[in-house]
């Protein structure tokens, strides 16, 4: 196609409105999910595409989606002979996690190509978190499988609808093999609503501007992002870093496993290589590609994003690389349902090479863990199956000028929220008793960490069980510039007889009524030497409870300096 001229005012109109659509789609599939994970947590993404697959905008949710839905169109095309196999009118769904937008099997990305008088010139795309699709536990995640057929349905690039008809024996499929089908298939049924709102205004602005012009501020919107990043990375230091961490355990009780990355950032493009980091596990803590390219993003965008939004373009000059079969690559058979804590691992350790070397973008370590909490259980009186799954906030780091951020999600979940209260007391046998912020030592320094949270979860059914996944269990979130350490995740169960257990990466610990489970957050890491810290910033926080009177000592502090 001949590149044609479009005056500037209409090229913008046409890429704000391209950006748009990524906003309303967002809208459509909040309000018509069945999920509180889905439509209070907000953990799904939407977005639209190029033909080709770039992506053209993202509506706000869960930044580790931000490889996930371009990588699935790519893959879709592949899947069906380069897109020769996908007609007006079809619907796809997958969630293999070793192709691209795959992350775990809860994960589920529908794809729907926008076609204008026969020539397709996009896609529309979403990855929501359905409640279940399956696998050994309810609740679709596990810390004990070995192998990814123990974790759910699988859809392999299938198609939900064929030129416009519904395909009844995958819906019939799915139904017969999740616990939650009204549910699960709603969520379904929800992101095929919110794609249709998608290609609708897509093709509502072809219809108004052009074909040729829409095509035009599609490759325009891209170009624009790689000239914003490219700009920013020519203004940051240049050069090589590196940075190591761990993830604690797989689940199965092996462990601990390196991470390892090299970062450059020369001649207009930033490279994070992860070789050397430890082979895949055993157990199901392994993010394969998609999870890392999302991850070193996420970081990506945090240094060189200068106000723009994701798109394809920005990046172009990001490289990335990593042989196959390592805990952040894993392949097939690998078991991937606590994906979220490797690729958080990824996260960090590029933002830890970075840290000391941008200490105006990116703040010390924070609580790195998504704090996936789930309880299933059956409702007194009907029997009805709950199973509540949520994210918990946590702690950030401090940054080089202002204290870390307290009660806020990880890095991976963006602009996601926790279960309300009172919605978790209707949906779910529980009683929420406790939820606050925690004490715990960790993150002092000239700027402190953010505090981590506490939530009390009391069983009011019969019988339920826990399943948790937490890393930062042994390690803490990392400190800079003579700071202290985070504190660390985990639960604790406290029984009705007194005894109290304590768990990090567990499935199905049983519950009876009484039982009371704890979770408490990491705060994050401190920034600067704590006797630095302005005394009367001290008193504040000792009279918020945020400090004991202990850890005001490690500050210096004997008294004085007005609250």
């Amino acid at each position: 196609m001949n590149a044609i001229r479009v005056d500037p005012f209409t090229l913008e109109i046409v890429k704000d409105a391209i950006v748009a659509i990524g906003d309303e789609m967002f809208e459509a599939q909040r309000r018509t999910s069945m999920s509180p994970i889905v439509y209070e947590t907000l953990d799904f993404a939407v977005g639209a595409t190029d033909a080709r697959g770039n992506l053209l905008a993202q509506g706000n949710g869960v930044t580790a989606f931000l490889a996930t839905l371009d990588t699935a169109v790519v893959s879709t095309l592949e899947k069906f002979d380069g897109g020769r196999g996908l007609e007006e009118g079809d619907v796809v769904i997958t969630n293999t996690p070793y192709a691209g937008g795959g992350t775990h099997l809860s994960d589920v990305v529908v794809v729907l190509p926008v076609h204008h008088e026969g020539e397709r010139i996009g896609f529309m795309v979403n990855k929501a978190h359905w409640t279940e699709v399956g696998g050994m536990d309810a609740g679709s995640v596990t810390t004990r499988s070995t192998e990814i057929v123990q974790e759910g349905l699988r859809f392999p690039f299938v198609k939900l609808y064929s030129r416009g008809v519904l395909n009844q024996a995958l819906v019939d499929t799915i139904a017969a093999n999740v616990r939650l089908p009204d549910s699960t298939l709603g969520d379904m049924h929800a992101g095929v609503a919110s794609a249709r709102v998608g290609a609708a205004r897509l093709l509502a602005l072809v219809e108004k501007y052009g074909r040729d012009t829409v095509l035009a501020a599609m490759r325009e919107l891209l170009d624009h992002g790689e000239r914003i990043t490219r700009a920013e990375l020519a203004r940051l230091p240049q050069g090589e870093w590196e940075a190591s961490d761990l993830v604690e355990s797989d689940g199965l009780g092996n462990g601990p496993f390196e991470l390892k990355v090299r970062v450059r950032i020369a001649d207009g493009e930033l490279t994070a290589d992860f070789t050397g980091t430890s082979p895949q596990a055993t157990g199901p803590i392994n993010t394969t590609m998609t999870g890392l390219i999302t991850g070193v993003r996420c970081v990506f965008m945090a240094i060189v994003g200068g106000g723009v939004q994701a798109n394809g373009g920005c990046f172009r000059p990001l490289r990335i690389v990593c042989p196959p079969g390592t805990v952040l690559s894993a392949v097939a058979p690998a078991p991937v349902s606590n994906y979220y804590e490797s690729l958080l691992g990824a996260i960090d350790v590029v933002w830890k090479a970075l840290a000391p070397v941008v200490p105006d973008r990116l703040p010390a370590g924070h609580q790195r863990c998504v704090g996936a909490t789930f309880i299933a259980g059956r409702h007194d009186g009907s029997g009805e199956l709950f199973i509540l799954g949520e994210p918990l906030v946590g702690g950030w780091g401090a940054a080089v000028d202002r204290d870390g951020d307290n009660g806020q999600f990880c890095a991976g979940n963006g602009e996601t929220f926790n279960i309300p209260v009172e919605l978790a007391e209707t949906r779910y046998g529980l009683h929420v008793e406790r939820y606050g912020f925690h004490d715990a030592d960790g993150g002092a320094g000239r700027f402190r960490g953010g505090r981590g949270v506490v939530i009390d979860y009391r069983v009011v059914c019969e019988q339920a069980f826990l399943t948790v996944t937490y890393t930062g269990n042994v390690r803490r979130p990392w400190r800079v510039d003579g700071g202290r350490p985070g504190s660390h995740n985990y639960a604790e169960v406290h029984r009705v007889d007194g005894t109290v257990e304590r768990y990090t990466m567990a499935t199905s610990v049983p519950l009876r009524r009484g039982d009371l489970v704890r979770c408490l957050t990491a705060c994050g890491g401190g920034w600067g030497d704590p006797r630095e810290r302005d005394p009367a910033l001290v008193a504040r926080d000792l009279r918020d409870g945020y400090i004991t009177p202990a850890q005001a000592a490690e500050y210096g502090y004997v008294g004085g300096g007005s609250p």
